[in-house]
C-alpha cells in the first residue's frame, strides 16, 4: 500500500532528478514551472517541498557534494590507487557531477554545503598524493586539475540532444561513445605525456566560482 510519505519522497526524487536535467540544459535560467513539468508534478507540489528555488538548487548542491564524498571514499578504499582515483572519477563523470555549475554565485552557499565541500577538497587531494605516491598519476596533475576534467566530462553535449530530440534509438551508441571518451581522457592522467602546457588551475576556479562577492 502506497502511503502518503512514499508519495511524497517519489515526487522529492522525482524534482531532484528534473531539477538536474533541466540545470544541464538551461543552465541558471532553469525554470521552477520547466521543473515541475520534467518532474511531472504541479507547481504548487514543488513549493510545498521547496519554499524558493534557491532552496531546491541548495538542496541539488548538497546531495551532489555528498555523492562526490562517497565516491571520493570508495576511491581510497580501493587498495590499487590508480583504480580508485580512475573509479571516482567515472563515478562522478556519470552522476552528472557539475552539473550544477551554471548556479555557482548565484546561491547561497549554507553552512552544510561549506562543510561537505572542504571534505570534498580533503579527499580528493588524498586521492591525488597517493596515485602521484604510487607512481600512477602524472606529478603535474592537481586536484583542481581533477576536478575542472569532471566538470567537463560530465555533460555530453551529443546525449543531451539526443535526449531533446527524442532519438532513443541512437542514445545507446552515443553513452558507449562517451565511455570511450571517458576513457581517453583518463588515459591521459597517466605518466609518460609531454608535460601540461600553463601553470596549474587555482582553486578559484572552483570553490571561489561560487562566491557571491
Amino acid at each position: 500500500m502506497t502511503t502518503r510519505k512514499d508519495t511524497a519522497e517519489r515526487n522529492d526524487r522525482a524534482l531532484l532528478q528534473a531539477a538536474r536535467d533541466v540545470l544541464a540544459e538551461d543552465g541558471a535560467h532553469a525554470s521552477v514551472a520547466a521543473i515541475a513539468h520534467r518532474a511531472g508534478v504541479g507547481i504548487g507540489s514543488l513549493y510545498r517541498r521547496y519554499k524558493t528555488k534557491e532552496e531546491l538548487f541548495q538542496r541539488l548542491s548538497l546531495m551532489s557534494l555528498e555523492h562526490w564524498n562517497q565516491a571520493a571514499e570508495q576511491g581510497l578504499a580501493d587498495p590499487d590507487p590508480w583504480a580508485g582515483l580512475a573509479g571516482f572519477v567515472r563515478g562522478c563523470v556519470e552522476f552528472g557531477q557539475g552539473s550544477l555549475a551554471p548556479v555557482a554565485g548565484i546561491i547561497e552557499v549554507t553552512e552544510q554545503m561549506r562543510a561537505r565541500s572542504r571534505r570534498g577538497d580533503e579527499l580528493l587531494e588524498e586521492l591525488v598524493r597517493r596515485a602521484q605516491g604510487a607512481g600512477v598519476l602524472r606529478v603535474d596533475v592537481t586536484a583542481v586539475d581533477i576536478a575542472l576534467l569532471i566538470e567537463q566530462l560530465g555533460r555530453s553535449p551529443v546525449v543531451d540532444q539526443l535526449r531533446k530530440q527524442g532519438r532513443e534509438d541512437l542514445l545507446p551508441a552515443a553513452t558507449r561513445a562517451r565511455r570511450r571518451l571517458i576513457a581517453i581522457a583518463l588515459d591521459g592522467l597517466r605518466p609518460g605525456h609531454a608535460p601540461l602546457p600553463e601553470a596549474a588551475p587555482g582553486e578559484e576556479l572552483c570553490s571561489g566560482r561560487w562566491s557571491r562577492e
